[in-house]
């Protein structure tokens, strides 16, 4: 039960990441575009995801505010490594098959290869309490 609520989480906040990189995309076509989009949907989804891992599958209740940052600022920091896979694969995608939805594509991958490895690194890490 514990990976199907994971991998449905993840596909939760990749969907949010595309929906606010779309959105993204609507709103300004300029300079840099894919790379700001990029970057909106990463934040977007990285907040989804957190909120929900930290309360669905880890049950992680934070003592304090201060607390709950610090274990935001550890999240999003073993989020480096999904980070630079879905933004690489996504930018990869983009340039080699030159499609509009390529780059959907990519993310989807890079995003799916990162989450998996992030689980292991959040119980490790992050939410050390999971029984």
């Amino acid at each position: 039960m514990l990976a199907i609520k994971y991998t449905l989480f993840s596909i939760i906040a990749i969907f949010v990441n595309l929906l606010f990189q779309y959105i993204s995309f609507q709103i300004y076509h300029g300079f840099a575009s894919l790379y700001i989009a990029i970057l909106i949907g990463t934040i977007s989804g990285l907040i989804c995801k957190y909120t929900l891992d930290k309360k669905y599958i880890f049950f992680h209740i934070s003592k304090n505010k201060k607390d709950n940052i610090n274990d935001f600022l550890l999240y999003a920091s073993t989020g480096a490594l999904i980070t630079s896979l879905f933004w690489v694969s996504e930018i990869i995608f983009d340039k080699i098959f030159e499609h509009e939805q390529a780059k959907y594509l990519g993310a989807v991958i890079g995003l799916s290869i990162g989450y998996t490895t992030k689980y292991f690194l959040d119980k490790k890490y992050i939410f050390k309490q999971v029984t």
